[in-house]
């Protein structure tokens, strides 16, 4: 009741007894009610004060209801406009929609059946504003993506120009060409973390466009990780870091796409390396669970502090701590892993301790499973 008292419906209708009747029943209910006994005094009362919910008559003097109806959609179509007439027919209640109208009470009713139509516009009207809001914040958040995606873009082209015009501006300095080869080297190292960034944020817009799954085929996953493997070994040794693979002889194909599987497989190899201790050890494993097939990459690095590790899939989410702050990344990459593992059916999980070393734990689906 206390619910209702918000929600404000106005009544027009020449009708006396059905003004009143109408009241009787809504006020019971404990909504906010105005009657109007014309079209004119009501559309004026709707200009000053628009209601949630319009009950109107379609034969009256000086303005008629369709009218009204045309009148009130043009001022917020938003308002939920419900017939009540003691004149239905088919031809008036399709006239009535066209100019605006919900829905369509012939008379006379009972007052279950005006309560039940009142009940039913009430629920279309805030599933509508409920909708509404949803959009508003999607297209807030959207705005906010752009600024933010802008902003990451714009700060190594902004530190490259920086670069240029110190090299600009050299002169005759006596180490110039030392100073040119250090400058050059900042220059080429902002435009490779912008090349990535590019390149992580087109991988996120394609698995968000819907087509992943349409593409998918079936993977050997295996294959996959032996030339994933092979491919950061040398980045690996920088580090003297250990591989160990421990690979089944023969596992079923997983359900992905040959460029999906990789980079998600990269993103977590990578990130085992970059965040791994000098001399550490880097674990991948592969196993049949059931309808999937689980993957896991275990480093012996620095682990992710637990008030971190809720928002790690977040896009643009980077660990900061004075481990982390010398380490290049996009902030998207696990990102990029999650998206791709939810929208083929699979799942990601993250399982670290500061200091201790972190495990990701991937299932994707078999190829047929689902």
């Amino acid at each position: 009741m206390e619910q209702n008292a918000a929600i404000h419906i106005i009544v027009i209708d020449d009708d006396e007894v059905m003004r009143m009747s109408c009241e009787q029943i809504l006020v019971k209910q404990g909504f906010d009610v105005e009657l109007f006994d014309n079209g004119i005094s009501g559309l004026e009362r709707i200009r000053q004060r628009q209601p949630d919910l319009l009950l109107v008559d379609l034969k009256m003097p000086r303005i008629g209801g369709i009218e009204v109806i045309q009148t009130v959609h043009d001022l917020n179509p938003d308002v939920i406009i419900i017939v009540i007439t003691g004149y239905a027919t088919v031809d008036t209640a399709v006239d009535a929609m066209k100019a605006g109208a919900y829905d369509f009470l012939p008379k006379p009713f009972t007052p279950d059946e005006l309560r039940l139509i009142v009940q039913r516009g009430i629920e279309r009207r805030q599933l509508h504003a409920h909708s509404v809001a949803l959009r508003h914040e999607k297209e807030k958040m959207q705005r906010q993506y752009i600024t933010f995606v802008s902003h990451q873009l714009q700060s190594p082209l902004v530190a490259v120009q920086q670069f240029l015009e110190v090299l600009k501006h050299l002169g005759d300095a006596p180490n110039k060409a030392q100073l040119q080869e250090e400058w050059i080297n900042k220059s080429l190292h902002k435009i490779k973390d912008l090349l990535a960034l590019i390149r992580d944020w087109l991988k996120i817009t394609k698995i968000d466009s819907g087509t992943l799954i349409e593409k998918t085929c079936p993977i050997d996953v295996i294959e996959v990780i032996q030339d994933i493997v092979e491919t950061f070994r040398d980045q690996a040794q920088e580090k003297q870091l250990e591989i160990n693979v421990s690979l089944p002889a023969q596992i079923e194909p997983i359900l992905c796409t040959e460029e999906c599987i990789h980079a998600l497989l990269e993103n977590l190899v990578v990130n085992a390396i970059k965040y791994n201790r000098h001399n550490g050890v880097i674990s991948i494993t592969v196993d049949n669970i059931n309808t999937h097939v689980q993957i896991t990459v275990r480093d012996t690095g620095i682990g992710i502090a637990a008030d971190e590790l809720p928002f790690i899939f977040d896009e643009f989410h980077r660990v900061k701590s004075g481990a982390t702050k010398h380490i290049s990344g996009t902030g998207l990459g696990l990102t990029i892993c999650k998206k791709i593992c939810d929208e083929v059916g699979g799942s990601i999980a993250v399982e670290s301790s500061e200091g201790e070393g972190t495990t990701f734990t991937v299932q994707m689906p078999k190829f047929g499973q689902v």
